[in-house]
């Protein structure tokens, strides 16, 4: 059964979102605050997914986002944000989460998107076993994508890159040279049924460079196609 941690102060939604979430299939683990998440998820609570509300007393959701994704490359991570707060929820793609949902929601909403989320992860952990002509490498460049490990190599170092990212490079690997339009990354790595906008691409591509580029600001090897989208350059 996959579990989802629920970090949200107000009780009577964490228990409307809790009691959902145990409806849909999820096995749910809740905290009241983010002090309280780190020593369930310390005291051994391993997590699938995480829904993380911005607004907490303490520490808040990007600081308990950015400190869950220093720990964790594979958990999947929703931040939850006020309406109209489009700098937490950029700064919270920036900092690690996956994916952003704006109160109020819909909690049939919620479930897909962290259904979609947990898929992605399952699909690039899985265990079974690629055909044999299918390598578990891609090579480019100075770059490797070993598959099996889910390890992005730039020269023989590891690069440090979350399933969401993985996936980017993924499809850059299988496409290069080709100018990518950013809904089609988006339906490659966020799945045809997304909610959300096409600017969670923007975000994870700045991302992205400033993990893999030797100069961010003059990316030589994610370029972007004005107008239209990224291709990968090698």
């Amino acid at each position: 059964m996959k579990r989802v941690l629920v970090v949200e102060d107000e009780a009577s939604i964490r228990e409307m979102v809790a009691l959902n979430l145990k409806m849909a299939g999820w096995e749910v683990v809740e905290a009241p605050s983010a002090e309280r998440a780190l020593e369930l998820m310390h005291s051994g609570e391993h997590c699938d997914a995480a829904l993380l509300d911005i607004m907490l007393p303490g520490m808040d959701g990007l600081s308990l986002c950015e400190t869950i994704r220093r720990g964790d490359s594979d958990i999947g991570i929703i931040i939850v944000s006020a309406k109209g707060q489009e700098s937490d929820k950029i700064r919270g793609l920036s900092i690690g989460a996956d994916d952003y949902i704006t109160k109020p929601f819909s909690v049939s909403e919620l479930i897909a998107r962290l259904e979609a989320l947990t898929r992605r992860i399952h699909r690039g952990s899985g265990t079974a076993a690629k055909p044999a002509e299918e390598p578990e490498q891609l090579v480019s460049g100075p770059f490797v994508l070993d598959e099996k490990s889910r390890i992005l190599y730039k020269s023989g170092k590891p690069i440090d890159l979350t399933q969401v990212e993985f996936q980017i490079m993924e499809l850059f690997f299988r496409n290069p040279g080709t100018a990518l339009v950013r809904e089609k990354i988006l339906e490659g790595v966020w799945g045809k049924n997304y909610f959300g906008d096409v600017k969670i691409v923007d975000v994870n591509i700045r991302r992205l460079r400033m993990k893999i580029e030797d100069e961010p600001s003059s990316p030589q090897h994610i370029l972007t196609v004005w107008g239209y989208g990224y291709r990968w350059n090698a």
